[in-house]
């Protein structure tokens, strides 16, 4: 949930900071948007372009009611909602309010990056498959067979559309190193294999059995 990505190093503006104050505070801690608070309630974000563009350096908060948006999320919203809000309006903090509209706290795109990896099991070791299928093709049960058929485990899944294809991406991070067995079934079940990402070494030892594998069948 929300709440437990919460900052504990984010300071956020009272009304009577000024617009240097918020600039030297992004500085410090690297973000380009800070939060005005005024006894717990949440007014906005103010964002460096808005002061650096709208010459605000020696304004008040006070002074500036107007130029701060408003994005937020309650701490009981999932991450993903959290992912949401920074992809659509492009802001490096996400302001968490409770059921009373109270201010909590901001969860900066550092702190939400460190935790999504470990959502999609970044740092796990293993391989990465990444399969392109057509939509009514998909079975998540169907794939999970294949891979656990091979005595591996899918440690993330995630299915993707890009807009100039009527195909899917399904991606798979599996906790084994050598994926070959996996992608041998894969094959043999008539999946397209878009891309491998393993263990450079184990990966040109699969190449070059599919490479004598080739010589031998041209030399029948």
């Amino acid at each position: 949930m929300a709440k437990e990505l919460i900052s504990d190093v984010i300071p956020s503006l009272r009304l009577t900071d000024n617009g240097q104050k918020a600039l030297n505070w992004m500085e410090i801690f690297r973000i380009s948007h800070l939060p005005v608070v005024d006894n717990h309630q949440y007014l906005g974000l103010i964002s460096d372009k808005s002061i650096y563009d709208l010459n605000l350096n020696d304004k008040l908060m006070e002074d500036c009611r107007d130029f701060l948006v408003q994005p937020h999320v309650g701490v009981s919203q999932h991450i993903y909602e959290v992912v949401s809000v920074v992809s659509r309006l492009k802001i490096t903090v996400v302001p968490v309010l409770d059921q009373e509209h109270q201010y909590r706290g901001v969860i900066t795109v550092f702190d939400l990056a460190q935790r999504f990896a470990d959502l999609v099991a970044v740092n796990e070791p293993g391989g990465v498959i990444v399969l392109e299928l057509n939509p009514i093709d998909y079975s998540l049960a169907e794939i999970a067979r294949i891979v656990e058929g091979n005595d591996a485990k899918i440690l993330s899944l995630y299915v993707s559309k890009s807009d100039d294809s009527k195909e899917i991406t399904v991606t798979l991070k599996i906790n084994q190193m050598d994926l070959s067995p996996v992608i041998q079934t894969f094959v043999r079940f008539d999946y397209v294999i878009k891309s491998v990402f393993m263990d450079d070494s184990v990966l040109k030892h699969l190449y070059d059995d599919r490479f004598e594998l080739l010589m031998k069948y041209l030399n029948i």
